[in-house]
């Protein structure tokens, strides 16, 4: 009978399977690909572009400022106003003077709107202003 509650007991017993080191792995390979991502900055909104024959891939990273048919601005992904474009420039611009500005407008835009953002980035302090195009 103490044979047979002994085996009962033993049979009872669970197995155990230790998943730290899984754990350990699975943040291992996030933390390698976080770090080895490359990530875009986009303006937050969708435009868009003319065509143009002329237009050309750039290199370097650039402000990306967009501006929707309805004339609203937007940079970093967040809207804001003439005032508003000046003061953030200006912030970028003293991290890193160098930095050139592209314009994304949608073929709807008014001109008049376009000219105003020139006319903020080139007080802002900004080398080199250019118009995003799609190449044909």
């Amino acid at each position: 009978m103490k044979n047979l509650d002994f085996m009962l007991k033993k049979q009872r017993r669970t197995a155990n399977i230790d998943i730290s080191p899984l754990l350990d792995m699975v943040f291992i390979l996030l933390i390698f690909f976080i770090v080895t991502s490359t990530f875009t900055r986009e303006t937050g909104v969708e435009v868009s572009k003319p065509q143009a024959q002329s237009a050309s891939q750039l290199e370097k990273e650039n402000i990306l400022i967009a501006i929707t048919r309805e004339g609203t601005i937007h940079i970093n992904e967040r809207q804001v106003d003439m005032a508003g474009l000046r003061d953030v420039l200006a912030d970028i611009l003293v991290k890193n003077s160098d930095r050139e500005a592209v314009l994304i407008s949608d073929k709807a835009t008014m001109t008049g709107t376009l000219v105003q953002v020139i006319d903020v980035c080139n007080i802002a302090g900004v080398k080199k202003v250019s118009v995003a195009a799609l190449s044909q």
